[in-house]
């Protein structure tokens, strides 16, 4: 079967805002139920500076930007379009969804699905922001093989650390928990990470210190040096939002207290009637192989809506 040609972003069905593997799964669903797709991106993953993408089954190890070039390549044989821009308004036309872009461009859409992902926000500590991605890492399950056996260092952000601290313990026989500027461990934790074998080192880090390309450890207030060769950092999780706020979609802070987000139903449909989101935008702690499937649930969601749509003034047309 030949693909569907490429329609006018004018008459577009659904814009999607942001190309990663939640934006592009959706567009892929909604391509293949004919439906005409135009996907907004400006090309910037949150997982750029990361070796690979991991825990995705058949794509483990794949690099960011060789994993969105196949997902492209894949949502483009279905006839839909990629603009190569930056969303930077939504507003309601009537009863569609205007879509303003950098470029000057105005798409409208019968429907909107946002994956704009979140922004990592990371402790102010220098050196830090320099190892991100590599051996300075926040999840076990996206890089934890890749740090298996180092002398790993917990550096405490939330109480969630805690938690951190034994995930990392599973990978590693050399865990160092660093309170950091947070409150030394409670009598109770401190007994479980004595348990685990996880070493407890006071002090607030004032430096990530690094030579040759690789992290050599930390450095304290009171000059003392930590050696370590991986870090485990949990971030602020701070969903890209801002666009959604002229259109009434709420951003609130995630149950998990890890950051602010924007909630939604299962289906990934947000209060605001037409305005669907998935992926990080809505779920902080999801991977990639978790975003993507969010994106093909909300893509069959959104085609529903749609028929129910074509249905209505159907019969009103017959009537």
């Amino acid at each position: 079967m030949r693909p569907e040609p490429a329609r006018s972003p004018a008459e577009a069905d659904v814009v999607v805002v942001g190309g990663g593997p939640a934006g592009l799964s959706a567009a892929l669903v909604l391509g293949r139920s004919r439906r005409a797709v135009t996907v907004v991106d400006t090309g910037e993953p949150r997982n750029a500076p990361a070796d690979g993408v991991h825990a995705f089954l058949t794509r483990d190890g794949l690099a960011p930007a060789e994993f969105v070039a196949i997902a492209r390549d894949e949502v483009s044989r279905y006839g839909v379009e990629h603009r190569s821009a930056r969303a930077v308004a939504l507003r309601r036309r009537g009863e569609r969804f205007a879509v303003e872009l950098d470029t000057g461009a105005v798409l409208l859409a019968r429907r909107l699905v946002v994956t704009t992902g979140l922004v990592d926000e990371l402790p102010d500590v220098p050196g830090l922001l320099e190892r991100w991605g590599r051996d300075v890492v926040h999840c076990p399950y996206c890089h934890g093989w890749e740090v298996r056996d180092r002398r790993i260092g917990v550096l405490a952000t939330s109480p969630l650390s805690l938690h951190q601290a034994g995930l990392f313990r599973q990978l590693s026989d050399t865990v160092v928990f660093l309170p950091h500027t947070s409150p030394s461990p409670a009598p109770d934790d401190a007994a479980t990470l004595a348990a685990r074998g996880i070493e407890v080192v006071e002090g607030e880090v004032v430096e990530v210190e690094h030579a040759d390309d690789t992290l050599t450890g930390v450095r304290l207030a009171d000059g003392r040096r930590v050696a370590l060769e991986a870090l485990a950092v949990g971030p602020r999780f701070v969903g890209r939002s801002q666009l959604l706020d002229d259109l009434g979609v709420p951003t609130l802070e995630h149950p998990s207290g890890t950051g602010l987000h924007v909630p939604a139903d299962p289906m990934g449909a947000t209060e605001v009637p037409g305005v669907w989101v998935a992926g990080n935008l809505t779920d902080p702690s999801a991977q990639v192989i978790a975003a993507a499937a969010q994106g093909t649930r909300v893509g069959a969601a959104v085609n529903a809506d749609l028929v129910a749509e074509d249905t209505r003034r159907a019969r009103a047309a017959a009537a």
